[in-house]
């Protein structure tokens, strides 16, 4: 936008300011609708981990815990002993899978942070044009 003095009235001036106006907003919501699309879709993704390690995990774990404690049983532990062992290497790797995917699922993460920032721009901008 170039300022000329091409003796365009107050009133004009005022209509052309609220047109531009009105295009900013319409573009800062474009951009809030894309950013949301984009955070949503990073909240489905981690969703999805949570919930594959989980389907996944289950027959693993079972083979491995049912190795792990054979193991333990063959080192002289008692059966007892060796099955809450293995259960307990079990609830490790499970909680470690799931904080993986809680990590995407942060409030951090999700925030739209260019639509935040182009927005405080934004309202410099307007500021600076009022004055």
């Amino acid at each position: 936008m170039s300022l000329s003095n091409d003796g365009r009235s107050i009133p004009e001036l005022f209509a052309d300011t609220a047109e531009q106006l009105g295009k900013l907003v319409q573009n800062e919501v474009q951009l809030a609708r894309a950013e949301v699309s984009q955070k949503l879709t990073q909240a489905g993704t981690g969703a999805a981990f949570i919930g594959a390690g989980a389907i996944l995990i289950i027959p693993v774990l079972v083979m491995l815990l049912t190795a792990m404690a054979l193991w333990f049983n063959q080192l002289g532990f008692s059966s007892v002993a060796s099955y809450l062992l293995a259960a307990f290497a079990g609830g490790v790797i499970s909680v470690a899978l799931a904080m993986i995917g809680m990590s995407y699922l942060k409030l951090g993460n999700l925030i739209p942070k260019v639509t935040v920032q182009q927005v405080g721009r934004d309202v410099a901008a307007v500021k600076e044009l009022v004055k």
